[in-house]
């Protein structure tokens, strides 16, 4: 698998209202994207950072994986996201044969239409 760069950082938030004074007043940093995934009971908001972005992550209801993470773990870092040259699924097979814990077997469609899936953090 070639990861070519950070493609996102996604952070998690109770209320993307109540978190963007902060990324756009305080750190300077332009909201340029809001949408809701619905398939992943998650509204999402985009701030550029250079050549990559912070993703806020707002659960649209209890039953969401952000609203378990939040309350689990509170607020703050979920994942880091990486841009795969080979493509996700070639990278999720690769990473299968090295033994990593896959959250999702195979693609998906996220934020920004991209394809995505997640790992599990723990080493194999």
């Amino acid at each position: 698998m070639k990861i070519s760069h950070i493609e996102h950082l996604g952070i998690a938030v109770k209320s993307i209202e109540e978190a963007l004074p902060y990324y756009e007043n305080v750190l300077g940093l332009k909201c340029y994207n809001i949408e809701t995934v619905e398939d992943q009971k998650v509204r999402t908001a985009f701030l550029k950072v250079g050549d990559t972005k912070i993703e806020l992550l707002e659960p649209t209801c209890p039953e969401s994986t952000i609203a378990k993470f939040i309350e689990n773990k509170g607020v703050g870092v979920h994942h880091v996201a990486f841009a795969v040259e080979d493509g996700v699924a070639n990278a999720l097979a690769e990473a299968e044969s090295k033994e990593i814990r896959l959250i999702d077997k195979s693609p998906r469609k996220g934020a920004e239409g991209l394809q995505i899936a997640f790992l599990h953090p723990s080493l194999p």
